[in-house]
């Protein structure tokens, strides 16, 4: 008798799993939300993990809109002055000392952002260049928002393989196509939260 390897173990259980699932994934949750396909794969998302919220519970009032970042599961939250929400995956920052929380405000939009990186940054990393100009090496992707806290911005990425992970220096990530859409529904004055 053939003994099993992990990886031919791993896989069955997968099939099994995404077979008994596939049920449950048909079924649409009020408190879940169907994410789109940012990157162009083809593939649809659920990203049951992320639970719509209520702006009423960290904002008092949607004039010129709000955003809010949860740090742990990850997510942009995003609320048009209408009323309108919005829910995005992120990146967020790598540990708990490059993190800033609390509130904040949009006080610059950019389209094709330059980027230098921080006095910090350069420190660890003296190689890197003094300054990245718009483009597919910039990291901070296609737009930017700039917030009231120095250096801190919720930017794009064309680094796809950051979104949902720890893995900035301070900042807020989105795919491209996702910070576009933040971008334009933002206005210089929409408060931030990090929480």
């Amino acid at each position: 008798m053939r003994q099993l390897d992990r990886r031919a173990f791993l896989a069955t259980g997968v099939a099994a799993a995404t077979a008994l699932a596939a049920p449950a994934r048909a079924q649409s949750l009020p408190d879940t939300v169907q994410m789109e396909d940012p990157i162009g794969t083809g593939v649809m998302r659920n990203t049951a993990s992320f639970r719509t919220i209520d702006w009423r519970d960290h904002f008092d009032s949607l004039r010129k809109g709000a955003i809010l970042v949860d740090i742990d599961s990850r997510a942009l939250h995003m609320w048009e002055e209408s009323g309108t929400y919005h829910l995005y995956p992120s990146s967020v920052p790598q540990s708990d000392d490059m993190t800033r929380k609390g509130r904040t405000r949009v006080v610059r939009k950019v389209e094709g952002p330059t980027w230098r990186p921080t006095p910090n940054m350069r420190r660890r990393n003296p190689e890197w260049p003094a300054v990245v100009p718009p483009g597919p090496d910039n990291p901070l992707g296609t737009h930017a928002l700039y917030l009231g806290w120095t250096y801190y911005r919720i930017h794009g990425t064309h680094d796809t393989r950051k979104i949902g992970r720890r893995s900035s220096s301070g900042c807020i990530g989105l795919y491209n196509a996702h910070i576009a859409r933040v971008f334009a529904m933002s206005d210089v004055g929409t408060q931030v939260l990090l929480i």
